[in-house]
C-alpha cells in the first residue's frame, strides 16, 4: 500500500508545562575535520550523546484519503523527531536535521552568553576563546560529522569543501553560514544560522531547487528552528522550549500581500536609479519599514508575518555581497516552500546554477505581486506576469 505524507495545523499551540531546568553548558572539544577523522572520539560528547529518537510506526496518527492511501499527519505540538519521522522516510536526512538542531540549540546558548568588547564577541570552545561565529562554525562541523550522513560540508567562513566522512550514495552535502549577522551580536539584535542540504557529493553544478532541505536557526527573544523539506509542502517553525526540546509551533504555506519592506544595500540607490525608484515607491505608499541588518530575521519575518518583501540590490559602485550557496539559495528554498517567491531580477534564485562556492548575487524575496513589482521596476518586465505593470514600474 502506498503511503503519502501531509502536514496540518490543529490551531495555536501553547506548551502546557515547561521545565525550569537549565541548558547544559558542557563544552565539546574541537575536532579536526579531515577524511581520516574517527567518529569514535565523539561518543562521549555532551552535545550529541543521546541516540536519535525514532517514533515507533504504530504510534503515528494516520487517516485515509479518498484513494485509500495512508496519510501520516505532522501536527502542531510534535517534537522535531516526531515531525521528521512523519515527514520523510529518509532516515539519513532525519539524523542530519536532528544533529543540526542540537548544534543550533548550543549555538543559541553561546550567542546568549558571549562576552562582547572592542570589535569581537567571544565564547569558550573547549580550552579556547573564539569569536562566537567561529564557535558556531566548529559546532556545525561537529554536528555534521556526528550525523554520519554528511559527505561534504562547506562554511561561508572558509569556502572550501571539507570531507565529513559520510557516504556519497544516500548521503548529503551541506553548505552553511554559521552566524549570519555576527557583526550585530554586540548590539543584541537577532542573528541566525543558515544551511542548505543537497543530495550526494556536489555543491557546485547544482541549483537551489536541487536541495532536499534547508533551514535557519534564529537566535532572538525566542530561539526557533525554521525548516523546509523537499518531500512535504510548507515551511515549518520549531520553538526551543526551556527543557531543551524543539516543539513544532507553526506551518507557513502562503505568503500574501502586505505593506512591509526590508531594503538591504540602500547605498546602491545612489547609482541605481531603478532601485531608487522602487524604494521611493515603498515610502510613498506608506509601507512599514522593518530592517535589522541581519538577513535571517529580515527574511524570517516574511515567513512568520506571511507578507512583505526583502531586497538586496547591486549597482555599479556597490557589488553583490550575498552568497548564492550559503545564504541566497537556502533562504530561497524556505521562502518558496512557504508559498512565496524569489528573484535575482530575471529568474528565481532556485534556478541559478551554482558555479562557484563563493558566487554572489542580488536577490529579492516576497509575495508574488511584490516580486513582480521588483522585476518590472528593475528590468522592465516580469516572468511572473504579462500586461499592465504593477506600482513602481509605471
Amino acid at each position: 500500500m502506498e503511503t503519502g505524507v501531509t502536514c496540518y495545523a490543529r490551531g495555536a499551540f501553547l506548551p502546557t508545562s515547561v521545565s525550569s531546568s537549565q541548558h547544559s553548558t558542557a563544552l565539546v572539544s574541537p575536532s579536526s575535520i579531515s577524511p581520516s577523522f574517527s567518529s569514535k572520539s565523539l561518543k562521549s560528547s555532551s552535545l550529541f550523546g543521546e541516540s536519535l529518537r525514532v517514533v515507533p510506526r504504530s504510534s503515528l496518527k494516520v487517516s485515509r484519503t479518498k484513494n485509500s492511501s495512508l496519510v501520516t499527519r505532522c501536527e502542531i505540538g510534535d517534537s522535531l523527531e516526531e515531525f521528521l519521522t512523519k515527514a520523510t522516510p529518509d532516515k539519513g536526512l532525519i539524523r542530519l536535521m536532528v544533529c543540526m538542531g542540537e548544534a543550533l540549540r548550543t549555538i543559541a546558548f553561546k550567542v546568549r552568553t558571549a562576552s562582547c568588547g572592542g570589535t569581537a564577541c567571544v565564547n569558550s570552545f573547549g580550552d579556547e576563546q573564539l569569536a562566537v561565529d567561529m564557535v558556531a562554525n566548529q559546532l556545525l562541523f561537529e554536528a555534521l560529522t556526528y550525523s554520519h550522513y554528511c559527505k561534504y560540508a562547506c562554511s561561508e567562513e572558509v569556502p572550501e569543501l571539507q570531507d565529513m566522512g559520510g557516504p556519497v550514495e544516500g548521503g548529503f552535502s551541506v553548505a552553511f553560514d554559521p552566524l549570519d549577522g555576527s557583526s550585530i551580536v554586540d548590539t543584541n539584535f537577532t542573528v541566525g544560522t543558515i544551511f542548505g542540504v543537497w543530495p550526494g557529493d556536489k555543491l557546485t553544478g547544482v541549483t537551489g531547487r536541487d536541495q532536499v532541505a534547508s533551514a535557519m536557526g534564529i537566535y532572538g527573544p525566542r530561539t526557533t528552528y525554521v525548516l523546509a523539506l523537499k518531500d512535504i509542502p510548507g515551511t515549518h517553525e520549531f520553538l526551543l522550549l526551556d527543557e531543551g526540546k524543539w516543539q513544532h509551533v507553526k506551518d507557513t504555506t502562503e505568503i500574501g500581500e502586505g505593506k512591509l519592506f526590508s531594503p538591504g544595500n540602500l547605498r546602491a540607490t545612489f547609482d541605481n536609479p531603478a532601485y531608487d525608484k522602487l524604494i521611493n515607491y515603498y515610502v510613498r505608499e506608506k509601507y512599514t519599514l522593518r530592517y535589522t541588518g541581519g538577513m535571517v530575521p529580515d527574511v524570517n519575518q516574511i515567513i512568520v508575518k506571511e507578507k512583505g518583501i526583502f531586497t538586496n540590490v547591486t549597482s555599479p559602485s556597490s557589488k553583490a555581497k550575498l552568497r548564492l550557496l550559503f545564504e541566497v539559495a537556502p533562504l530561497g528554498f524556505l521562502v518558496e516552500k512557504a508559498g512565496g517567491y524569489s528573484s535575482d531580477g530575471t529568474q528565481s534564485v532556485l534556478d541559478k546554477v551554482i558555479k562557484e562556492l563563493d558566487e554572489r548575487t542580488q536577490v529579492a524575496y516576497g509575495s508574488k505581486n511584490e516580486i513582480i513589482r521588483f522585476e518590472e521596476t528593475l528590468y522592465g518586465s516580469s516572468r511572473l506576469k504579462g500586461g499592465v505593470p504593477v506600482g513602481a514600474a509605471v
